[in-house]
């Protein structure tokens, strides 16, 4: 096999994957659509223009020279606070082919966020786009000495010096590979941080191959001819996926766009680019679906719509299809596992689950002895597969409470049905017990969302006056609904007529918004207490 060669073929090895002995992953993602006759096709696709595959090998190239002038070393970090945007690529790819480290962060946190996360790396370079100075810029004046090379992407109003594009502009567009190995370090990625402290994950060159071809070919059945708009941003595991390496992997476009996600920017953009593939997330989905009860956009373009972050309710995967005539494709995956390992297919969807596990990938569900679970018992998730993280940077112990010899923790408990399909009930620690018995919040959530008056809902557990635990309800109306007592009763009475009756809010608080991550993760235990 030649360098940097990956062959897809289930019978040379157990993932069906097979890797050439020297291998760095920038070659099949980004050298070879030129050698293969792409040069002219568009990689990227924004408001401010294109951006050929040509021009995406020649930025690559030209940021990776930059990085080296810059005289780092083998295997040192670069941290990316970077918008979605050409030069996000341009970076992240770039690093990885010269044989640094890409750390792309999440670009909405502040400054002691990015001073924490830039310490903790011990990043030799930082580079930001000019939007986010100013957080970026006190969290660098508070290091000492901190990273030794700062690059913002380019020029602000205020600064005309040395940037990334100016140091691009000097480089070369030819670069040579860095060697590298299937198994080694090729990026980072920071957990979102919902309950303590981010952990940088670490991901091998192998990974991204790993999520693409099994779920992105094999499942999501993507090919060349498809348009990737993704709500998702760059530096989430979902975005990084859906935005990048799909369409990379395939020879496909990508749409990118750097604001803000609301439902009418979105329908804009799929009117606008004609993207095949919607990637978003279930809280936008259901303020999609707000929208279009007064809109009526041309989604004529798109032969599939993918969701993860949460799970989604049955009710919205269903009048979405009743409205729209597509399916939402709920999936799971996580940060340390890199993208979606347990996914609906197409049109073999069944609303309300995560769907069935992704080639490459295996599970169990295990009770709290880790003794394997029944169908239909609830139990802790354990995944195996070939994407997952080698280990958490410089927290030793975090890696060893997550795995067990080569299966990881994914912190979800879930039950399977005799079918194969997955029900997520909620994470491992927002679990409720009820009278005794175990209560998923997210099935109350799904209850009150199939609701005609409710958004959005969280569930937590409270104690009553007896000091005993019950569902508490937080619920976001929709628009042309107000909070009354009367409603609060309402929705009770709907819960207990479509639940087992124990498992029904005792409490409902009207909210105007709910605490989540920037994933859209609900951080439920801030609802608590």
């Amino acid at each position: 096999m030649t360098p940097n060669t990956v062959i897809v073929d289930s019978a040379t090895s157990p993932a069906g994957l097979d890797f050439a002995d020297s291998f760095n992953v920038a070659v099949p993602f980004i050298d070879r659509h030129v050698a293969e006759g792409r040069g002219d096709k568009p990689a990227i696709v924004t408001d401010d223009g294109m951006t050929s595959y040509a021009a995406l090998l020649d930025g690559v190239n030209r940021t990776g020279n930059a990085l080296a002038g810059l005289g780092l070393k083998q295997g040192d970090r670069v941290i990316l606070a970077v918008k979605d945007a050409p030069e996000f690529l341009f970076a992240f790819w770039g690093a990885i082919k010269a044989g640094f480290v890409p750390v792309p962060v999440n670009t909405l946190l502040r400054a002691k966020d990015y001073a924490f996360i830039v310490e903790d790396s011990g990043a030799a370079c930082v580079v930001w786009s000019p939007e986010f100075a100013g957080e970026m810029e006190p969290a660098l004046a508070g290091l000492a000495p901190g990273p030794a090379h700062r690059l913002p992407t380019a020029a602000s109003k205020d600064d005309d010096g040395v940037t990334l594009a100016s140091l691009m502009a000097e480089a070369s567009g030819e670069l040579e590979v860095a060697p590298a190995t299937a198994e080694a370090d090729a990026f980072w990625l920071y957990t979102s941080g919902s309950t303590g402290t981010p952990k940088g994950a670490v991901h091998a060159h192998r990974d991204m191959v790993v999520t693409s071809q099994h779920y992105g070919v094999e499942t999501l059945g993507i090919t060349p001819d498809d348009v990737h708009f993704s709500a998702a941003k760059l530096f989430f595991a979902y975005g990084l996926g859906n935005a990048m390496t799909f369409p990379l992997w395939t020879g496909g476009t990508a749409v990118l766009f750097a604001g803000r996600p609301t439902p009418d920017i979105m329908f804009d953009h799929i009117e606008r680019f004609r993207p095949t593939i919607y990637y978003a997330v279930p809280t936008l989905f259901a303020a999609q679906l707000q929208a279009l009860e007064a809109a009526a956009p041309d989604l004529s373009s798109l032969r599939m719509c993918v969701s993860a972050g949460e799970p989604l309710p049955g009710n919205i995967f269903e009048r979405w299809k009743a409205k729209t005539g597509l399916e939402i494709l709920d999936g799971i995956g996580t940060t340390e596992i890199l993208h979606i390992f347990i996914s609906n297919r197409p049109g073999a969807a069944k609303p309300g689950t995560s769907g069935q596990l992704v080639p490459g990938y295996e599970a169990r569900i295990v009770d709290d002895d880790g003794g394997d679970v029944a169908d239909r018992e609830i139990g802790n998730l354990l995944i195996r597969g070939g994407s997952v993280t080698s280990r958490y940077w410089n927290q030793p112990e975090r890696t060893a409470a997550a795995f067990e010899d080569d299966w990881i923790r994914t912190g979800d408990s879930y039950f399977r049905d005799a079918e194969g399909f997955y029900t997520c009930c909620g994470r491992s620690d927002d679990m409720l017990k009820v009278g005794g018995i175990w209560v998923s919040p997210v099935e109350i959530e799904a209850r009150l969302v199939a609701h005609d008056a409710v958004l959005e809902a969280a569930v937590v557990g409270r104690a009553d006056a007896d000091e005993l635990i019950k569902p508490e309800a937080h619920v976001i109306l929709k628009d042309g609904h107000g909070p009354s007592d009367a409603l609060a009763e309402e929705l009770k009475a709907f819960c207990q007529d479509g639940l087992a009756r124990y498992k029904y809010p005792r409490w409902v608080n009207f909210v105007g918004d709910l605490p989540k991550t920037a994933t859209g993760k609900i951080q439920r235990f801030k609802l608590r207490g």
